[in-house]
C-alpha cells in the first residue's frame, strides 16, 4: 500500500514501511485537525462508517494517498474527537468515547507510480495496522515522563506492526459484526488503551479502533454521502 514516494521497503505482511510511516503521521494529525471533504471525493472506492443505528456525532479525519495522488485509505470518526499525543499527557483522555472506521482500498501487488519499486497488495493486515497506529496516535500513559515517551511509542508501534502481521494468533479473537446488514467476521483485540478490529468487505478492507464505545454492538455500512461528515 503506497502512501508516499518511498517504495520497496519490507513491511508487516501486506503493509510496507512507507505506508506505516505515513499512517502514523496521518493518524497523528487527524483527530485534532479537521480535514476537508475534497480528498474523500477523489477516492475510487466506497467509504465506510458506523451504520445508521449510531446517532451520535460524525466527523472527517484524513485520507492517505499514493505518490501519484491516488487515494488509498482514509478514516471517519464517531463520538468525541480523541485527544492526540502531545507534549503534555491528557489525564482525561482515557475517558473519551470514540470509534474510528478506517477504509482501505483493496489493491493487488503492483509497480509503484514512479516505477522504482513494487508495492505489496493490501489486505486485512493493512487495515489492522492502520487501525492500530491510529489508536496509538491518541494514547499516552498518563504518568509517563516525556523523556520515556518516544521509547514507549517505538515499542508499541513495533508491537502493533507484529500483531497486524499475525491475525491468526491468540492475541486476536473473531467478532461477527454486520457490514451493510451482512454478518461479517472481523479479527478483534482489546488492550488497556482501547480496541482494534479488521476485516474485509466488497472491494475494501475495513479497520476500526476506539475507546469507551463497545465494538460488540457496532455495525458498518457504506457512507452514502461523505459530505454529511463535514462540519
Amino acid at each position: 500500500m503506497e502512501t508516499t514516494s518511498r517504495v520497496g521497503a519490507q513491511g508487516a505482511g501486506t503493509a510496507d514501511a512507507s505506508a506505516a510511516d505515513t499512517a502514523a503521521r496521518n493518524a497523528e494529525g487527524a483527530p485534532g485537525t479537521r480535514r476537508t471533504v475534497d480528498g474523500y471525493l477523489l477516492a475510487s472506492f466506497p467509504w465506510y462508517g458506523l451504520d445508521e443505528a449510531y446517532t451520535g456525532p460524525r466527523w472527517l479525519m484524513q485520507v492517505g494517498a499514493a505518490a501519484d495522488g491516488t487515494v488509498e485509505h482514509g478514516s471517519t470518526g464517531h463520538g468525541e474527537v480523541p485527544a492526540l499525543r502531545s507534549e503534555r499527557a491528557d489525564p482525561n483522555a482515557a475517558r473519551q468515547r470514540f470509534a474510528v472506521v478506517v477504509t482501505v482500498a483493496s489493491r493487488p501487488g503492483r509497480r509503484s507510480a514512479d516505477g522504482t519499486g513494487v508495492l505489496e497488495a493490501t489486505s486485512v493486515s493493512s487495515a489492522a495496522w492502520l487501525a492500530g497506529s491510529g489508536l496509538l496516535s491518541c494514547t499516552w500513559p498518563a504518568q509517563m515522563e516525556r523523556a520515556l515517551r518516544q521509547d514507549w511509542l517505538d515499542q508499541q508501534t513495533a508491537l502493533a506492526w507484529e500483531l497486524a502481521d499475525h491475525l491468526d494468533d491468540a492475541a486476536w479473537s473473531t467478532l461477527s459484526l454486520p457490514v451493510d446488514g451482512v454478518p461479517t467476521d472481523f479479527r478483534y483485540r482489546e488492550s488497556e488503551y482501547g480496541w482494534v478490529l479488521a476485516g474485509s468487505a466488497e472491494g475494501v478492507h475495513i479497520g476500526a479502533y476506539g475507546r469507551g464505545m463497545s465494538a460488540y454492538g457496532m455495525g458498518f455500512s457504506v457512507i452514502k454521502d461523505i459530505t454529511a461528515y463535514k462540519e
